[in-house]
């Protein structure tokens, strides 16, 4: 049930593209839409686009949580010589869906443009594998790209993760957790949009109630089926919830971007204005009007060009080359 809460009105252009997607994408995930939300469609990435693009792709076995095995995709430049800077990627899907190749159509141009090794991981999703799977999958790669960074061609000083929805709430858990565990040094997080706070309080959480793309009711759906009856309680980690988190000291720079008319607008605030607080530099975009995920579901706009451009000159000075 929608909540009648004044909201940002969406940017004209991005509206035009949400009417025309309505029968697409409902406003509102169910649990009972896990299985579509995976079914296979396109892939995003396939071995023909990455050669199109002079780009190669190897895929290693990794143990993650507990040992079990997941798998990271290496992609680098075809021509790729020495070592060049590190992006460590955690996809979106709201915890429940995605895939390692989901949303790298936003990183791919920095392996081009920088000469970049990049690595991706398949975390294990919820509700079938839920908190600290996802989480410390995550961390578990991220040890393995640290490790292996010279073999890989990978400068382990120009390191930073990314990632973008969920995935960008899973770069912020793991950035804390490299901190806490005294792990891989970070260079930077790049936070696109991310999803950091279970305990669906904020204003913008009322404000995009069956409207929009991810909207309160999917929200609340995915953190649920990471964090079961835990879910906005007091018995839920930093690193699966940043949001909560109290000490953000010691934390590499980062990038936060979102759309003013989506429900993590507010957390994403508030997360960077505590890395200020707390000494961090961060770089914070909220681009008037725009939806959640609006600069994939259309990058012809002239809102996701600007979003685009500022993320990727954040990177390139971040990465120095």
């Amino acid at each position: 049930m929608a909540v009648n809460v004044p909201r940002p009105p969406f940017d004209p252009e991005l509206e035009a593209v949400l009417v025309a997607l309505a029968d697409q994408i409902p406003p509102t995930m169910t649990a009972e839409m896990i299985p579509d939300m995976r079914r296979e469609g396109p892939a995003e990435v396939t071995d023909e686009m990455l050669d199109g693009a002079g780009l190669t792709r190897r895929d290693f076995p990794v143990p993650g949580h507990l040992g079990d095995e997941i798998t990271v995709s290496v992609i680098t430049r075809q021509d790729h010589q020495g070592l060049g800077p590190g992006i460590y990627h955690t996809h979106g899907g709201g915890m429940v869906s995605g895939n390692r190749f989901s949303g790298l159509g936003q990183v791919l141009p920095w392996v081009v443009e920088h000469d970049a090794v990049l690595v991706t991981v398949e975390y294990r999703l919820a509700p079938e594998h839920p908190d600290p799977y996802p989480i410390e999958d995550c961390y578990a790669g991220l040890q393995w790209t640290a490790e292996h960074a010279g073999p890989l061609g990978m400068d382990p000083d120009r390191l930073i993760i990314a990632g973008q929805s969920a995935g960008g709430g899973l770069a912020a858990g793991v950035t804390l957790l490299a901190r806490d565990r005294r792990g891989p040094a970070l260079a930077g997080q790049v936070l696109i949009y991310p999803m950091l706070d279970d305990r669906d309080r904020t204003v913008s959480s009322a404000q995009f109630d069956a409207v929009g793309v991810w909207d309160r009711g999917s929200n609340v759906m995915g953190w649920t089926a990471l964090l079961g009856e835990r879910r906005g309680t007091d018995d839920v980690s930093v690193y699966a919830a940043p949001a909560r988190a109290t000490d953000l000291t010691g934390l590499p720079p980062a990038f936060i971007d979102c759309g003013s008319a989506e429900v993590f607008r507010d957390e994403d605030v508030a997360y960077a204005t505590a890395l200020w607080h707390a000494g961090v530099q961060a770089e914070l975009h909220i681009w008037p009007g725009g939806f959640h995920g609006f600069d994939l579901a259309a990058p012809h706009t002239a809102l996701a060009h600007a979003m685009t451009a500022a993320r990727n000159s954040w990177v390139a000075r971040t990465l120095g080359s």
